[in-house]
């Protein structure tokens, strides 16, 4: 389907979504409903309704005065997020690597080559893209809508957050076991794939948490 047979109010929502997943919308910024309209070029209806459905997905907040915020994270939520990441993403991996087809291989090869560009580059915005993309074409593979669909909400809280840490530290230590889930993938290690994933988001979560730490010198929301 192309983007001009996308509906209005479908388009406008995976716009916002996309601008909250990849953290061009900051934790803590206030978001409203005309500044969108007037960045869209939209009107005002899909703009309350890609409002209402993100804030119900918990990665918008909705706040006194009807104000909506991108919430910010406490270490607390963070710990949630950590632990409900790690009980769904590297299974969604497992079942996708028991699916797995050469073309799946080539798929994610191709985008992990862009990962690695954009880490050389220290583009964060590009990484944070590409590395949802490679995720994301595993995930699909498993064919597990469910799982699939939780696993979204969950980098949607997470999104913005990893975008301030990549922006305060930069792309070098960002977080890639694509190579060993690839091989994995090859080799039709299921196992290999659920450890490349869970290894994978251990080390993008402590990230985080690290920063957090820092930024907030206590464990508090």
């Amino acid at each position: 389907m192309t983007s001009k047979n996308i509906p209005e109010h479908a388009r406008v929502y995976g716009c916002l979504r996309d601008m909250i997943l990849f953290g061009d919308l900051v934790p803590g910024q206030p978001v409203t409903i005309q500044g969108l309209v007037d960045q869209l070029d939209v009107g005002m209806t899909p703009v309350r309704e890609a409002l209402r459905r993100l804030t119900a997905e918990g990665a918008l907040m909705a706040m006194g005065n009807r104000r909506i915020v991108v919430p910010k994270l406490g270490l607390s939520h963070l710990e949630e997020i950590y632990y409900a990441r790690l009980a769904i993403e590297p299974k969604l991996a497992e079942i996708a690597a028991k699916k797995s087809t050469p073309r799946l291989v080539s798929d994610l090869q191709i985008i992990d080559d862009r990962v690695d560009a954009a880490i050389a580059k220290g583009d964060i915005g590009a990484y944070l893209r590409e590395n949802h993309a490679f995720h994301f074409r595993l995930y699909r593979a498993a064919e597990a809508e469910v799982l699939q669909s939780i696993a979204l909400s969950l980098w949607l809280r997470i999104g913005p957050s990893l975008r301030a840490v990549g922006g305060r530290r930069g792309t070098t230590n960002l977080p890639d076991k694509h190579d060993k889930a690839i091989t994995g993938l090859v080799a039709s290690d299921s196992s290999m794939v659920y450890s490349a994933i869970e290894e994978d988001l251990r080390q993008g979560m402590d990230h985080v948490r690290q920063d957090m730490i820092f930024q907030n010198g206590e464990e508090a929301d």
